[in-house]
């Protein structure tokens, strides 16, 4: 499946989901916000949002500090 992640043009496979992605990337979807065509996905619904070929994901990681 190809996909604009973060600007890029970028091809998985084995990727049907939001979280699936997200595991893919190594990233904990505890600290991420994902926006799918310009929308925010919530959290809850990852496992249950479907991408498809030429979808536009953005990923944004929270990186805490003080």
């Amino acid at each position: 499946m190809r996909l604009l992640l973060n600007g890029e043009d970028r091809q998985f496979d084995g990727v049907a989901s939001i979280a699936d992605l997200v595991a893919a990337l190594g990233l904990d979807a505890r600290k991420v916000a994902v926006e799918r065509n310009l929308e925010i996905a919530p959290r809850s619904l990852y496992a249950d949002t479907a991408l498809a070929d030429g979808d536009r994901i953005e990923i944004v990681t929270f990186i805490g500090g003080g």
